[in-house]
């Protein structure tokens, strides 16, 4: 499988926070379906204690975004909410 480098994450996400996107399309945001893909065999491999050093590297970096995006997310629904 390719490797996705960790930059290809955050240039998706800083992207998509540089168009200005509403609160709704943040709440809406998810990453493209290779990037979904990536980090789903990630994970599988963690969890079968396959990852090499760079791809765990890569794993932690999924896992930062994903958390600051949720955030961001429960914080766009707050706005939402009103």
């Amino acid at each position: 499988m390719t490797v996705a480098q960790p930059i290809m994450l955050l240039d998706e996400i800083t992207d998509f926070l540089a168009s200005s996107p509403t609160p709704q399309e943040i709440a809406d945001f998810r990453p493209s379906a290779v990037l979904e893909r990536r980090a789903l065999d990630l994970l599988q491999r963690n969890r079968e204690n396959r990852l090499s050093l760079e791809e765990r590297s890569e794993m932690e970096e999924f896992m930062r975004m994903d958390h600051f995006m949720t955030l961001l997310k429960a914080k766009a629904r707050l706005k939402l909410a009103g």
